[in-house]
C-alpha cells in the first residue's frame, strides 16, 4: 500500500511539474469596431476544443492534435469569456450573434499534441496552454498616449478635429473651445460641460464609421469610472512649448489626462497588453468601403494608429517593459462571407495594402505582420442565380429582420438569394473608388447565423462553418506546436 501511495504520489507530482513547465502562449484579441471579436473568439474555441474543420492548420492537418480543452484561467482578477453563453446564442434555436463585449476578459485552451521533434516526442505528448485575452480596441488606440503629454494630445484632437469629415460633428465643442479661456480659474461645471460635448463628439464620429481611433477610448466605454475626474478633461488649445499657469483651466486638464494616463492607460498596458506574445486585429472593410472616403480614411487612420502601437524601440513606450515583445500581428478582414469566394482574396489584398502603407508610415519593425480575409463564422453559403438570362454568383442566407435592399426589407425568417457586387480588381482601385466617393455597388447585409443540426446522442458536435478562420490559427500559434 505503501509503496502504491508513494507511486501515485510521484505521478501527481510530475503532473503537477509538467503542468507547471507547460508553456502558454497569450493571444490578444481586439477589433474595430463592430468587427466580431466575440464570434471570432467563441468560434475559435469551438473549433479547437470539438476538433472542428481546420485543413489549413498545420498541426490539426498533419493529425498531430489529440485533443484541445477549456482550463481555469491563470488570472484570477479577470473576468472570464462566457465561452459557453455566447456558444448557446450562436448554435440556439433561433440562432443569434451575441452582444458586443465591452470590457477585458480571458480564457484557456489547452492544446495536447505530438510533437514532430524526435526529442519531445521521446517524453509523450507535449501540451500548450492558449491564453485568450479580449479587450475593446478602443484600449489598443490608447497607449500611444503613454508617449504624449497634454499638449501634444490637445494639439492633435484639435488638428483632427479641423479634419473636413469631422468638422461637422465637431462644431458644437469647436464653438465652445472658442469661448473658453484655458488660463481662467479651475471650474469643475466647465470641464463637466466641455467633456460631455468633447465625449458626444467621439461618439457622432463612432456612429459615422470611425474605426476606433478616438482617443481617450474609455470615454466611448466609461464602466464604472463614468462621471469621475479622471473621465472629466479635454483638449485645450495651448501655446506650444508653454506649460498651463498653476490653478488654470488648462492646469486642471493637463493634470486629469495625467491621471487617466496614470490610472487607466499604464495598468491595462502593464497587466495586460505587454504580456501578450500574439495579437489578431479584426478589422470591418467591407463597412468602410460601403460608408465612402470618410469610412476608409478614418481606416487607414486607425491602421497607422495601431501599427504605431506594436513598433518596439528605445524612445517609445515599449522600454517600459524588459524583453517581452508582440512578434507576430495578424490583421483579418472581417465578414468575408457577404462577399463570393472570388473576391476573398481581394478583400485580403485590400486590407494589406493598407497595412503596408501604415507600415511605411510607421517605420514599424520587429513584429511579423500579415493581413487575410475571414469568417469566423459563415453565415451564407454560394449559390448560382438566373437574372434576366444572366447568371450571377450570389449568395444564399436569412438577412437579419429589417435588412434591406433597395425596396425590398427581410423579416429575418425566410432565405434570400443575393447578388452581393463585386469588388474593383484590385486593392489601390477599391480604395481610390472609396475615396473619391464612389464606393461601388455592394449590397452588403447582416445574415442570422447559420442554423446548426439538432445534437445527436454519441454524435460530435457539428463543426461551426468558417472561412479561413484555420489559416489564421496556423499563422497565430502553429510554431509552438511543433
Amino acid at each position: 500500500m505503501a509503496d502504491l501511495i508513494s507511486f501515485d504520489t510521484l505521478k501527481g507530482a510530475q503532473a503537477r511539474l509538467g503542468d507547471y513547465l507547460t508553456p502558454a502562449v497569450r493571444l490578444g484579441v481586439t477589433g474595430l469596431s463592430r468587427a466580431g471579436k466575440t464570434v471570432f473568439i467563441t468560434a475559435l474555441v469551438r473549433s479547437l476544443v470539438t476538433g472542428g474543420r481546420l485543413p489549413f492548420f498545420a498541426p490539426d492537418a498533419e493529425g498531430r492534435i489529440v485533443r484541445a480543452y477549456l482550463e481555469p484561467q491563470p488570472d484570477d482578477s479577470v473576468p472570464r469569456f462566457d465561452y459557453e453563453a455566447h456558444l448557446e446564442e450562436l448554435t440556439g434555436d433561433p440562432p443569434f450573434w451575441p452582444d458586443s463585449t465591452r470590457r477585458i476578459s480571458e480564457l484557456r485552451v489547452t492544446i495536447e499534441y505530438r510533437s514532430d521533434n524526435p526529442w519531445k516526442r521521446a517524453l509523450g505528448l507535449s501540451k500548450l496552454h492558449l491564453d485568450i485575452v479580449d479587450y475593446p480596441g478602443e484600449w489598443l488606440v490608447d497607449l500611444p498616449l503613454l508617449n504624449q503629454s497634454y499638449q501634444d494630445f490637445s494639439r492633435e484632437a484639435l488638428a483632427l478635429s479641423a479634419d473636413p469629415m469631422r468638422a461637422g460633428v465637431a462644431k458644437p465643442w469647436l464653438d465652445f473651445l472658442a469661448g473658453t479661456d484655458p488660463g481662467a480659474g479651475e471650474n469643475e461645471q466647465i470641464a463637466l460641460f466641455g467633456t460631455k460635448l468633447y465625449v458626444d463628439y467621439l461618439k457622432a464620429l463612432r456612429a459615422g464609421g470611425a474605426q476606433a481611433t478616438l482617443a481617450p477610448g474609455r470615454f466611448l466605454l466609461p464602466g464604472d469610472l463614468e462621471g469621475s475626474p479622471v473621465l472629466t478633461f479635454f483638449p485645450m488649445p495651448l501655446i506650444a512649448g508653454t506649460a498651463p499657469q498653476r490653478g488654470s483651466l488648462a492646469a486642471m486638464m493637463a493634470r486629469r489626462y495625467e491621471s487617466y494616463k496614470a490610472q487607466v492607460v499604464r495598468p491595462f498596458f502593464t497587466d495586460h497588453f505587454g504580456r501578450l506574445n500574439r495579437q489578431i486585429v479584426l478589422v470591418d472593410v467591407l463597412g468602410a468601403l460601403d460608408q465612402g472616403a470618410g469610412a476608409v480614411g478614418e481606416l487607414e487612420r486607425a491602421m497607422g494608429g495601431v501599427l504605431n502601437v506594436f513598433r518596439p524601440g528605445a524612445n517609445s513606450w515599449w522600454s517600459l517593459i524588459a524583453g517581452k515583445k508582440i512578434d507576430k500581428v495578424l490583421f483579418a478582414a472581417t465578414k468575408a462571407d457577404h462577399l463570393h469566394a472570388a473576391h476573398h482574396d481581394r478583400l485580403g489584398a485590400i486590407l494589406k495594402r493598407i497595412v503596408d502603407r501604415a507600415l511605411l508610415n510607421a517605420e514599424a519593425q520587429g513584429a511579423g505582420v500579415s493581413a487575410m480575409a475571414l469568417s469566423a463564422i459563415r453565415a451564407t453559403r454560394e449559390a448560382e442565380v438566373k437574372i434576366k438570362g444572366e447568371t450571377l454568383p450570389c449568395l444564399k442566407g436569412v438577412p437579419l429582420t429589417g435588412e434591406r435592399i433597395g425596396d425590398v426589407t427581410f423579416d429575418g425568417v425566410q432565405e434570400a438569394a443575393i447578388f452581393p457586387g463585386d469588388l474593383p480588381a484590385t486593392a489601390d482601385e477599391a480604395l481610390d473608388r472609396a475615396r473619391s466617393g464612389k464606393p461601388g455597388s455592394l449590397a452588403l447585409v447582416r445574415f442570422r447565423p447559420p442554423k446548426l443540426p439538432p445534437k445527436q446522442p454519441g454524435v460530435k458536435d457539428a463543426a461551426l462553418p468558417h472561412i479561413r478562420l484555420d489559416r489564421a490559427l496556423d499563422f497565430l500559434i502553429s510554431d509552438y506546436l511543433t
